[in-house]
């Protein structure tokens, strides 16, 4: 399966458009935090997850998808997000923590929920495979078109939700396809000393599903694979796994020294990073021209600093509110 110029083309803005929302998100989320680092500080406080170098796991993904599919994503979810067509302004407004936010500012960067592309993600390693199940099974219940995708990273593959979950999908050939971004690291414990096997995607059989490995990070591979289960599952030909190698170009949360890192594997990872990666194979296979990938990088940079922008002159959550729209 190949992608069309408007497919790659369309990656490519999502890719960078993530890009420079987060490189914005990192320097609004420093204010007041320096010289010591205290994340409480700052407009922005709490914990932030950033996902710079995993883009092309969710554009090879969300580029098959429709508002009337189902993401459940992770606690990095930026680019899950973005490529899903959650709304730019509302979600930066959220992650502010203000009253204009998706949830009214009540739910921060970790759980953004957008019911108009269906998206929603969760800050619990894990949570995003019991959600699609059930979003997946509603679907084939009602004889609803829609298939349901659940992000996760590969510390989550050793959590109990989710082989309960594959193995509920498997049983009722739902239609979900799960995706682990495998970054290398859980926080800061290598995928090789905390899980049993080498590649996730074995685990599949066991669950009498389909299970695919794409390693290079590499958004026409994970095109291809991504649309072949998605096209499997819209088929109701059941559930699939897929496992990405990809790369956590910052650390696990924003203040994260990253000692763990072996020395030079930072750098080197780099040199390896998927958008100047993909611009450069998209002039060289005269796929699109410098003018129009300069365009987009240039629209994706005035749509972060409008989205900004409202997050900043828009008012706080009101302290009144924190006990609305919840369960009690």
């Amino acid at each position: 399966m190949k992608p069309t110029k408007d497919q790659l083309l369309w990656m490519y803005e999502n890719m960078v458009l993530s890009r420079r929302f987060e490189e914005a998100i990192e320097k609004v989320y420093m204010e007041g935090k320096t010289p010591a680092f205290n994340m409480a500080n700052g407009p922005i406080p709490g914990e932030m997850h950033l996902s710079n170098g995993q883009e092309p796991c969710a554009v090879g993904v969300c580029v098959h998808l429709t508002d009337e599919d189902i993401v459940t994503a992770t606690h990095r979810p930026h680019h899950q997000a973005i490529a899903k067509g959650v709304d730019l302004r509302g979600m930066t407004a959220e992650i502010f923590g203000k009253s204009t936010g998706l949830s009214g500012g009540r739910g921060g960067h970790m759980h953004i929920f957008d019911a108009d592309v269906n998206f929603s993600c969760s800050g619990i390693i894990g949570e995003s495979c019991g959600p699609a199940c059930g979003a997946a099974l509603s679907r084939k219940m009602q004889g609803k078109p829609g298939v349901a995708v659940a992000f996760l990273g590969e510390g989550a593959a050793n959590q109990g939700a989710f082989h309960e979950a594959l193995n509920l999908a498997g049983v009722w050939k739902l239609p979900v396809v799960f995706v682990i971004e495998d970054n290398s690291w859980g926080i800061s414990v290598p995928k090789s000393e905390a899980t049993a096997v080498e590649r996730n995607d074995v685990r599949a059989a066991g669950y009498g599903m389909p299970g695919h490995h794409i390693p290079g990070n590499d958004p026409e591979a994970i095109f291809d694979i991504a649309g072949q289960a998605i096209e499997r599952a819209r088929a109701g030909e059941g559930p699939t796994l897929i496992e990405i190698e990809t790369y956590r170009l910052a650390g696990h949360f924003m203040g994260d020294a990253e000692q763990y890192r072996p020395e030079g594997e930072k750098d080197a990872l780099f040199e390896k990073d998927p958008i100047p990666k993909m611009r450069a194979r998209l002039l060289a296979d005269g796929t699109a021209t410098e003018a129009e990938l300069d365009k987009i990088e240039t629209a994706a940079g005035e749509k972060v600093e409008d989205a900004i922008g409202y997050a900043r002159d828009s008012a706080p959550a009101r302290d009144e509110d924190a006990l609305t729209a919840v369960f009690v």
